[in-house]
């Protein structure tokens, strides 16, 4: 299942956001986060927020099979919500930019359903774990069949040349998934393709406040609506 935002004006060939919740792989659900929804559309954007299956019920790379045929769903349908499907970008707060992560630059999941990473004008991640073998956290172990985690399962191993321009976002105190180990080194591996990409930390947020800072009662925490408003609609930072 998957729900959509409008902006309350109504729009046509509006740019498109394809969110993913995190959770760890184990818990979160689409409704628990209408209000990333919400902020988004009021900025203009057409949002797509769905459900993936979740750890017990899948391992890895199940919920990637969910999250692309959720992308391969809205580029077929969106028109029909005001959305423009070529100009469509997948975003993602910790598991959730991991999905987007790998949807990006990994080619397989978006090959299964007939569609191509460079079909996406871009990606964003909000505190992302691109590079976190081995496995330390113990919920994440069984999620990822730690310890044969296939090393391909790390979005750092997917990076390309070909790879859309990426907006990482993280908390400089994030205690949950280290900033500079996973933001820090997916920048530079990006920036060694010669892949567009801005990388942004925030003081004053968490791991989980920083998704939080979308919402209307905690935007003042950090600038993060505007950081994303700002580069969806430069698509990807190609317009400046």
């Amino acid at each position: 299942m998957l729900d959509i935002y409008q902006p309350a004006t109504g729009v046509d060939k509006a740019p498109v956001i394809v969110f993913f919740f995190g959770g760890n792989w184990v818990s979160g659900s689409r409704g628990d986060y209408a209000f990333v929804g919400q902020a988004l559309a009021a900025r203009g954007f057409v949002v797509v927020i769905p459900d993936y299956r979740l750890y017990p019920q899948v391992r890895y790379p199940d919920f990637l099979d969910d999250a692309a045929q959720a992308v391969a769903w809205t580029r077929r349908e969106i028109a029909g919500y005001g959305g423009d499907p070529s100009r469509m970008f997948v975003m993602g707060h910790s598991a959730g930019a991991y999905n987007a992560a790998m949807l990006a630059l990994d080619d397989r999941w978006l090959g299964k359903q007939g569609s191509k990473p460079q079909a996406l004008r871009g990606w964003i991640g909000l505190a992302g774990p691109y590079n976190f073998l081995p496995i330390q956290n113990p919920t994440t172990r069984p999620v990822f069949n730690f310890p044969d985690t296939p090393p391909d399962s790390q979005p750092l191993a997917h990076v390309g040349a070909r790879a859309p321009p990426a907006l990482l976002i993280a908390a400089k105190s994030d205690s949950v998934v280290n900033p500079m180990r996973n933001t820090g080194t997916m920048a530079q591996r990006l920036r060694a393709a010669h892949v567009p990409v801005r990388e942004v930390y925030y003081d004053g947020v968490s791991h989980a406040t920083l998704v939080a800072s979308l919402s209307t009662s905690l935007r003042s925490l950090a600038p993060t609506l505007d950081t994303v408003e700002e580069f969806v609609r430069s698509d990807g930072g190609r317009d400046k």
